[in-house]
């Protein structure tokens, strides 16, 4: 029997779909320093964010075939080197895309409304409404402003399809992608849909036209925004991040927001996780989630189905 180990969980859907097929799948979380105790005993292991597969693992155990990552980023797991070992891995970078735009635009609504600031402020019992609203009365809207998109894959594409349906300016930027049909359709049962070819800009246009710039690429070891890139950019510019902490330098952030420079800044992951930098989260002009990006009911269960799909597929009628 195939053993399989979701240390960081699977939706019900994609557990019984492995069940179904005769496989052994636990949940029961096994801490990160007795892996290397436990999971030789298992064929394949399955994660997200919280559990690292590292090389000294993966040479731990012997009988592992298979790593599955429940999302999209591979940052916590030795792919190269598990597959120069002849080790599977998956990672399941459609399941998620349209709950991470989805956050990426919360985000931005919220702050473009001051949403975050006037609702914590209106439960005082001593609030002011009337102080509140003429506060809260300088939003802007989001249709006409000019909305960078960094990294243009699955959710990049995702983002600039709301981004576009809501009347912005798009204008993504990727190194690897010189432009992508955008398809914008209308709710079942109408067949009614619009398709956009986007062609992507360069890193200095996007940088320097954005009054909206949202993140959507893997980490790569060192910040893509810091002191510099915030002196060329607009004032009151709106950062969103829900991509990888560390892609923005979060000291200048700190400091471009107490500036002025930047009017505010959504984001879902953080350097330090899980005790981000105070400073950011206690920012007034900062709106926070704890990672939940790919985190709803629907990308969930998506992302279940997607895994256990692929481990069936590798594993064809082996039990």
């Amino acid at each position: 029997m195939i053993k399989i180990l979701a240390n960081d969980g699977i939706h019900p859907d994609g557990k019984t779909l492995l069940e179904e097929a005769g496989y052994q799948v636990d949940t029961d979380k096994i801490p990160q320093d007795q892996l290397a105790d436990k999971l030789p005993e298992y064929d394949v292991v399955i994660v997200r964010s919280a559990t690292k597969i590292r090389k000294d693992l993966i040479d731990k155990c012997p009988n592992l075939k298979v790593i599955a990552r429940a999302g999209v980023g591979l940052d916590n797991v030795d792919h190269q080197y598990a597959k120069e070992k002849g080790l599977a891995v998956f990672n399941t970078p459609a399941a998620s895309s349209k709950a991470v735009a989805e956050l990426a635009f919360t985000h931005m609504f919220n702050l473009a409304r001051l949403v975050h600031q006037s609702n914590y402020q209106m439960r005082a019992a001593d609030a002011d409404f009337k102080q509140l609203k003429k506060n809260y009365s300088s939003g802007v809207q989001l249709r006409g402003k000019t909305l960078a998109i960094v990294g243009f894959g699955r959710i990049g594409q995702e983002v600039a399809r709301i981004g576009l349906a809501l009347g912005m300016r798009v204008m993504p930027t990727d190194p690897m992608v010189d432009s992508a049909d955008i398809d914008i359709t209308l709710y079942e049962p109408s067949n009614l849909s619009l398709k956009v070819t986007v062609e992507t800009v360069d890193w200095e246009d996007a940088l320097t036209h954005a009054d909206f710039i949202t993140f959507h690429v893997p980490g790569i070891g060192k910040p893509l925004l810091g002191k510099e890139e915030f002196a060329r950019m607009k004032n009151n510019v709106i950062i969103v991040n829900t991509a990888r902490g560390g892609i923005v330098e979060e000291q200048a952030l700190v400091e471009a927001l107490n500036e002025g420079q930047v009017a505010g800044a959504g984001l879902d992951v953080f350097e330090n996780e899980p005790t981000p930098l105070r400073a950011l989260v206690e920012h007034p002009k900062v709106s926070v989630t704890p990672h939940i990006g790919a985190s709803t009911v629907e990308a969930q269960a998506n992302i279940g189905l997607e895994l256990a799909d692929k481990i069936l597929a590798f594993f064809g009628d082996d039990k």
